[in-house]
């Protein structure tokens, strides 16, 4: 049984969220969202004040546990941008009727978000069915969450013969570490510690072969986006020349060292984690492969499998007006 409603987890972020301090969109500040511990090239230019440069404004930076949060965020008006928000949580939003929009692959990363089994428990992919019963650490409304009930309607296990407990990543992470819970599922630096404990049941490789694709967007609210698409288009723009610098290949020690100390990481963790990340490019983002046809298809087989599980009340026809590739374009042409 699920423990909490992903409706509830987004109406207690707003609450939290209330009275936050920070600054608005009034073109002289905005505040763009992330996460610690999930190392993007991005943070070079963050770091570097690049963004406030190429915008001309300040830019206050918040940190978030999980994606439902960031939509929370958006929603109250909080948070005007979103870097590398999931799409799971960004389609729950969507679903459910906030007004968003994506706006870019932000990370693409299969082997960064799985679900763990305690090593004590002796289970892998040949044993899932011993799983019943188990008590599962899953931060709902996520990449994790989804990427959860496709693996467990994969291997044949009824959720409903498991006790799942809505919990952040870090959180599971030392919950299994303490033996508390039978199984995590999460990302990053969670997911890293959580392995020093326990053993996947399927490699990236193996969900992506069955559709299970990961990754992360960056998101804004509709109305925010129309009133402000030059600035959008400049901050997609230092993202995208951001990549380009990781992808080539050349600069990578000089960044290394300023992406881990944003991420909250020794320098070492976080070439491993990146070495499992791809950042495509603006072309191949706006191709048929993502933002050009695949993405509108993948939004809505998400929100089935969440309806499905009755995590959502309900899907949306098409999600193909959340998806906004203009901005995104613009920056190409920057």
């Amino acid at each position: 049984m699920i423990k909490k409603t992903t409706g509830a987890i987004i109406l207690g972020a707003v609450a939290a969220l209330s009275g936050s301090t920070a600054a608005m969109a009034d073109g002289h500040a905005i505040t763009v969202g992330y996460f610690l511990e999930w190392p993007m090239p991005f943070q070079f230019a963050k770091v570097n004040g690049t963004y406030e440069e190429a915008l001309g404004m300040e830019i206050n930076w918040v940190s978030f546990d999980t994606g439902t949060a960031m939509s929370a965020a958006m929603a109250s008006g909080d948070v005007q941008l979103s870097v590398s928000q999931g799409v799971p949580p960004f389609v729950v939003a969507t679903s459910a009727g906030q007004d968003l929009q994506m706006l870019d692959v932000a990370v693409s990363y299969a082997d960064n978000d799985n679900c763990v089994v305690r090593s004590d428990l002796e289970i892998d992919a040949m044993s899932v069915a011993d799983l019943a019963g188990s008590r599962v650490a899953v931060p709902l409304g996520t990449a994790a969450h989804y990427g959860f009930l496709r693996q467990m309607d994969h291997f044949g296990v009824d959720v409903a013969s498991l006790e799942v407990v809505d919990m952040s990543p870090p959180d599971a992470a030392a919950a299994i570490a303490q033996g508390s819970i039978d199984m995590m599922c999460g990302w990053g630096g969670s997911l890293r510690r959580a392995l020093e404990h326990g053993n996947t049941l399927m490699t990236g490789d193996e969900k992506t072969a069955l559709g299970i694709l990961v990754f992360d967007v960056t998101s804004a609210p509709t109305a925010w986006v129309s009133e402000n698409e030059e600035t959008v288009a400049k901050f997609l723009a230092v993202t995208a020349e951001a990549n380009a610098m990781w992808n080539a290949g050349d600069m990578a020690d000089e960044m290394l060292p300023v992406i881990a100390q944003d991420a909250g990481m020794d320098v070492e963790a976080t070439a491993s984690t990146m070495s499992t990340f791809v950042f495509p490019s603006v072309d191949e983002q706006l191709g048929a492969a993502w933002l050009g046809a695949s993405a509108p298809a993948y939004l809505k087989g998400v929100a089935d499998v969440f309806v499905e599980a009755g995590s959502i009340d309900g899907a949306l026809d098409s999600y193909e007006s959340n998806i906004n590739t203009a901005p995104l374009a613009s920056a190409n042409d920057m």
